[in-house]
């Protein structure tokens, strides 16, 4: 009961708009830092190398919140550009993610498919795999047709994310063979008209629609902090004689970092998510959601400033 009351509590805060403004003036603290590399493309690639020294390679997220003019969004497509720049340079082991509302789904979905469209093309000049982050339901049809419609130019180097949570999942899962997918259970707040409400339901569905995109035959990317699922993947894939190039692991920077290290040691590909920017305080609150105990980094963060 508690746990719920807690995650309804960070959601909420994650919807504030006035306090994702404030929180770009404190800078990454309250405990943030642990979380999020940085403020500048040049702190997530250090990051990013410093991960990959370890065997661990990595996509990274510059994060952005209520976008609400063409201006923002323009911004935001050349920040992403900048990074794969950045990354080419660099030489660092790495792909990269985004969300569709920073931009500018919200604003006009002409200008948020243009936008993506000169993100794919500089992709594609570097071989840089982009990843399109699945946001709440009510965005997930339009982001599904607006990957419909880059796939016909950039095939192979677009993906998204299919929420587990949502009762629609399988169908999109089955909708989207040779797609390469991340997998993740959900982190926002959802009606139970669209999405499963109890934890065992969420990840029983987790586990079929994971299970279900191996079948297809197609690059699964299986995003969880849950070892327990893990081990259920692991198993599976060695019952079906599914070789470990078809599918991956994916964790959040900061969080089981052992478990991380321990994975790529055993020879599986394991990625980890590095979001960096000022704008972190709505994906920090969702962290906060998924696991209130994780409240410890935000009063270790307030006790050492």
């Amino acid at each position: 009961m508690v746990h719920v009351i807690l995650r309804n509590f960070f959601l909420f805060l994650s919807k504030n708009q006035l306090l994702n403004h404030s929180a770009r003036k404190w800078g990454l603290k309250l405990g943030a830092s642990q979380v999020v590399a940085g403020e500048t493309i040049s702190q997530a690639i250090k990051v990013v190398r410093q991960l990959n020294e370890k065997g661990l390679i990595c996509t990274v997220d510059h994060l952005g919140e209520f976008v609400q003019t063409k201006e923002e969004a323009i911004q935001s497509t050349n920040y992403c550009i900048r990074t794969l720049n950045a990354i080419t340079k660099t030489g660092v082991n790495c792909n990269l993610s985004l969300k569709l509302t920073q931009l500018g789904l919200d604003v006009d979905k002409q200008l948020c498919y243009e936008n993506l469209k000169n993100i794919l093309s500089t992709a594609k000049r570097h071989n840089i795999f982009v990843r399109i982050d699945m946001e709440n339901f009510v965005h997930c049809q339009p982001t599904l047709e607006l990957l419909e419609e880059l796939r016909k130019d950039y095939n192979g180097l677009v993906g998204t994310a299919i929420q587990a949570y949502l009762y629609r999942a399988i169908d999109d899962v089955n909708n989207l063979k040779g797609v390469n997918l991340r997998l993740v259970k959900g982190a926002y707040r959802e009606s139970a008209k669209a999405a499963y409400q109890k934890k065992e339901e969420i990840d029983a569905n987790f586990l079929k629609i994971i299970k279900q995109h191996l079948r297809n035959g197609s690059y699964t990317a299986v995003a969880t902090h849950d070892h327990m699922i893990i081990q259920n993947v692991k198993e599976f894939c060695k019952q079906e004689q599914i070789a470990k190039s078809q599918f991956e692991f994916q964790m959040l920077y900061g969080f089981r970092t052992d478990l991380q290290e321990e994975i790529a040691k055993e020879g599986y590909t394991m990625r980890v998510y590095v979001p960096y920017g000022n704008d972190w305080f709505g994906y920090f609150m969702r962290r906060l959601a998924e696991r209130p105990q994780n409240v410890s980094f935000a009063l270790r963060g307030l006790f050492s400033r």
